[in-house]
């Protein structure tokens, strides 16, 4: 094997149809660069880049973790077959190896690889286009990010949330246009949080690397919104939806009197501590929404 830290650019393959090695792509890899030695800490198992192209991000990443001796297995996708066609000859020309895997974003491997990748890495279509030219044929489907430049990140953002591990960092390129800030906003949702890694301005764009990593403060909010709707009311699903407020309600106030009548003055749960009137005020308000006290 080569003993190239990253991919060097004259042994990276190109064709007609698929997008060269450009600013974005030397940023992604610098932020990983920037990032080597706490990858190399973490000791990914599997590692997968969503939308490869040249291959020059796979590359330098299956370089920066030790190639084929790291133990880490990776994967790359891409929905132009051209693109997984010059990827091979792109890796094959450094000595490493990944899967080349011909789909849209990750289409086809979330039964496989749900909850096991701890690295992926995206160089998303960002450029903020009409959403007529996304995904279409040839290479703009590289960049033709739809309004905004969202359209394909945001199909993204859910397929990292079920495919990242718990101990998952996701690697994503964003343009200005693309409104990091509520992107983050986005994966806190999700229990991510979230830094930049490398911003870098160019004569044409202003671009972010965002890493992002489950947080435990950020998995518990939004477990929390993920249990209540909009009024408050507990929801876990739609039919027979009044069952499980009731039920939780009752429990509740079930409680709270074990704890006055036990002198317990405190229950603690997933890091959050209650009183005995916390719990009955909690069942005061799922009674209150079923008795007609709701945004309904």
């Amino acid at each position: 094997m080569m003993s190239y830290r990253i991919a060097q650019i004259r042994l990276v393959n190109s064709h007609p149809e698929v997008y060269d090695p450009c600013d974005d792509s030397f940023a992604l890899v610098d932020a990983l660069l920037a990032d080597r030695t706490n990858l190399l800490e973490h000791r990914p198992i599997f590692c997968l880049e969503i939308g490869c192209g040249s291959g020059y991000v796979i590359t330098s990443l299956a370089l920066l973790l030790g190639g084929d001796v790291c133990g880490s297995y990776f994967i790359a996708t891409d929905i132009n077959p051209h693109a997984l066609d010059v990827t091979s000859d792109t890796l094959k020309a450094h000595g490493v190896h990944a899967e080349l895997v011909n789909t849209d974003v990750a289409a086809g491997l979330e039964g496989r690889l749900m909850g096991l990748v701890d690295v992926m890495v995206v160089n998303p279509p960002y450029v903020p286009t009409p959403e007529e030219e996304v995904g279409c044929d040839g290479i703009a489907s590289a960049w033709a990010g739809g309004e905004n430049g969202r359209s394909v990140i945001d199909k993204i953002l859910p397929i990292a949330d079920r495919l990242l591990s718990d101990k998952g960092w996701l690697y994503m390129v964003t343009l200005t246009a693309n409104d990091p800030s509520d992107i983050c906003l986005q994966m806190k949702k999700k229990g991510y949080a979230a830094c930049i890694v490398l911003q870098r301005s160019t004569e044409e764009e202003s671009l972010h690397v965002i890493k992002f990593w489950q947080d435990p403060n950020s998995k518990l909010e939004a477990n929390k919104a993920k249990v209540l709707n909009h009024g408050g009311l507990i929801w876990v699903t739609e039919w027979n939806a009044l069952q499980y407020s009731v039920a939780s309600a009752f429990m509740a106030v079930l409680y709270s009197d074990y704890m006055f009548w036990s002198g317990t003055p405190t229950l603690y749960c997933n890091g959050d501590q209650y009183e005995p009137m916390d719990l009955r005020n909690f069942a005061i308000s799922q009674a209150n929404y079923v008795l007609g006290s709701n945004p309904m």
